[in-house]
C-alpha cells in the first residue's frame, strides 16, 4: 500500500517481505516534472538525516523501463556501501544525478543517467520505525542548473 503526502514529491511503498525492504521512489522532482536524463539534480541528505536504517541503503536509478542504465562506471546505486561518498563540510551529503558528469570533483556522488526518463529509489533495508510509519521524509530532488 503506498503512503504518500504533500510534503514530499517521493512516494512511499512497503514490500510484502515483512517490511525489510522498503522502496521510496519518485519519477518526479521537486517541482513536479517528470525526471529525464537532459537535465541534472541533486538530492541533499541533511546532517543526521540519511535514511534511519538497521541494514543499508541506496538510492538506485533506473531507466523509464525500471532497468538500470547501461554507463561506463557501472553504477546503478550510491549508499551505505559506497565507501568513496564525499560529504559536504556542514556533513550533509549530496547525490547528484544526470546524463552528464557533475565534475570529476562530485562524480564519486554521481549516479549516470539515460538521456530519457529515469526513476530514483531510495531503498531502505531493515528500516527504523520513523521510515515506516511516514516520520522520516526523504529529500526533495532539486534540479540544478
Amino acid at each position: 500500500m503506498p503512503h504518500c503526502n504533500r510534503q514530499s514529491p517521493m512516494c512511499l511503498r512497503i514490500r510484502d517481505n515483512h517490511r525489510k525492504s522498503i522502496h521510496i521512489y519518485t519519477d518526479d522532482d521537486s517541482q513536479g516534472q517528470q525526471l529525464t536524463g537532459q537535465n541534472s539534480y541533486a538530492i541533499t541528505f541533511a546532517r543526521g538525516e540519511l535514511p534511519p536504517v538497521k541494514g543499508f541503503w541506496s538510492l538506485t536509478l533506473y531507466d523509464a523501463v525500471l532497468f538500470f542504465h547501461p554507463n561506463p562506471l557501472n553504477r546503478y546505486s550510491l549508499g551505505t556501501k559506497n565507501k568513496t561518498l564525499k560529504y559536504n563540510a556542514d556533513g550533509s551529503l549530496t547525490l547528484y544525478a544526470g546524463s552528464k558528469s557533475p565534475g570529476k570533483n562530485k562524480e564519486s556522488n554521481w549516479l549516470p543517467a539515460p538521456d530519457g526518463a529515469f526513476s530514483l529509489y531510495i531503498r531502505a533495508y531493515w528500516a527504523d520505525k520513523s521510515v515506516l510509519d511516514g516520520q522520516w521524509k526523504p529529500p526533495a530532488v532539486a534540479r540544478v542548473q
